[in-house]
């Protein structure tokens, strides 16, 4: 039997490479799209968390990611599908991507580029370009991206960083040679500029209401420079999609069953601000109840809770407050003691250590932690070391790591690895920790290319529950 064909306008916004401002085009985009009484479903390639927080207050839904790495190619379509879906049925998506338009996994020929993702999802391209320091050149940047690949369609442009209107007819009068047309000319701002740290943009959830005024200037700035119904057309010229939207309930299969559900409390607030919506969406289908927390805030768990999902997020900068609320570090220490189910990823491996830059933590695990100077960044092919609330031991996930913290073991008696990869020279690496009921990595995955992770926790928290 074949998939329904779907009918959804999307458009992939690129760059020739990152700092070309896809991300304020992108971000304007939906925020200047939904100003204009359009649902808009907003979508990140790659693994980023950081982008989709600004595209949440720009479409006012959740942000997701498309990333054929993480969750693999069969489901790029049905997850844009879902997530134009929910929470209400969208009229268009906006798709920002990652990098340069052929950048993707180094060594792999661009796979999971934006350029692959606008393969998969059949999507046009606008080509978002920084006019900062050419004029009639930029044809010849046009030309190029919109040439270098067949399947991949640079179907308009945007300008950024024009200084005149003399600088805009120059650059537009380059480009037009090559049949792409310009769609709108962004001048310099700025002071529209998203403040950065040591791994990228100041992610919204720490910077409300400053993001959501950002948000709206750009909405503002796209409107007034950018041609919103020739971007809609551009999008409507997206063919059907035969695909079925992915399902989080058929994803898992049958849910977890048990006197009632467990309840899973799922960290957040400004130091957890790093996790993906379809995460609580496969703990709920697979039979949870999914409640929240902030370890910033909240001075005791939630009620009754089972397992614990303490994410991504930068600790780090909040780590003396984190510190303070010795209560809530006392909460989790005795309940992992107890035999709680934990799943901590990067930031939550720091919250879970003894200490982090000489800030007491929670001390789950026998652990320090501190910054460092080396970023550790890129995408893992990792198999379980040791079986965990997580993984059965030997099980393979994909995931990525992205952070400029080490940890090191505080006694001889370091706990279990938690994942085995190859590092870029071919070497082992054994990473994270294992002890009881607890999981901890630097390793984050996508839980949509792996629902068995959901299932697994769910089945540790049945147990605790009972």
């Amino acid at each position: 039997m074949s998939a329904p064909l779907t009918h959804l306008p999307r458009i992939v916004v690129a760059a020739p490479a990152s700092g070309h401002g896809k991300t304020m085009v992108a971000t304007g985009l939906m925020a200047a799209l939904r100003a204009a009484g359009h649902e808009v479903s907003p979508h990140k390639v790659g693994p980023d968390y950081i982008d989709p927080g600004y595209h949440e207050l720009a479409a006012r839904r959740p942000g997701r990611n498309l990333d054929p790495h993480l969750q693999g190619e069969d489901l790029i379509v049905p997850l844009l599908l879902h997530g134009a879906r929910r929470p209400r049925p969208a009229d268009v998506a906006v798709v920002e991507g990652v990098m340069g338009l052929f950048d993707g996994a180094t060594g792999t020929g661009g796979f999971s580029s934006t350029a692959h993702v606008a393969r998969l999802v059949q999507a046009p391209v606008l080509l978002v370009v920084d006019a900062r320091a050419a004029g009639r050149s930029l044809g010849a940047v046009v030309h190029g991206f919109s040439r270098y690949e067949d399947e991949v369609r640079v179907a308009g442009v945007v300008l950024n960083n024009v200084a005149s209107a003399r600088h805009e007819a120059e650059a537009r009068d380059g480009i037009a040679a090559t049949g792409v047309p310009v769609l709108g000319a962004l001048p310099r701002l700025p002071d529209l500029l998203v403040p950065s740290r040591h791994l990228g943009l100041v992610p919204a959830a720490e910077r409300s209401p400053e993001a959501t005024a950002a948000v709206a200037a750009l909405s503002d700035l796209v409107r007034e420079h950018v041609d919103l119904d020739a971007v809609v057309r551009l999008a409507r010229q997206a063919p059907d999609l035969a695909a079925v939207p992915w399902d989080p309930a058929r994803a898992v299969g049958a849910p977890v069953t048990g006197p009632r559900p467990p309840r899973v409390a799922v960290a957040g607030g400004r130091a957890f601000t790093f996790g993906y919506a379809e995460t609580a969406e496969l703990l709920a289908a697979a039979g949870a109840e999914v409640v929240g927390f902030d370890p910033l805030r909240d001075e005791r768990l939630p009620e009754d809770v089972s397992a614990l999902v303490i994410g991504g997020g930068f600790p780090e900068v909040h780590a003396a407050d984190l510190s303070l609320n010795a209560s809530l570090r006392q909460a989790i220490s005795e309940f992992a003691s107890q035999g709680g189910a934990v799943a901590a990823e990067c930031a939550g491996l720091l919250y879970l250590a003894e200490e982090l830059d000489g800030a007491p933590m929670c001390g789950v695990l026998p652990l320090r932690a501190r910054m460092d100077s080396r970023l550790t960044l890129g995408y893992r092919s990792a198999v379980a070391l040791t079986g965990s609330v997580l993984a059965a031991e030997g099980e393979r996930v994909t995931g990525h790591e992205f952070h400029r913290t080490v940890v090191v073991p505080s006694t001889t008696s370091a706990p279990a690895p938690a994942w085995g990869w190859r590092g870029t020279t071919g070497e082992p690496v054994r990473e994270g920790a294992v002890r009881g009921r607890v999981h901890a990595s630097y390793l984050h995955t996508h839980w949509a290319g792996h629902p068995q992770l959901a299932s697994r926790l769910v089945t540790a928290a049945t147990e605790v529950a009972r």
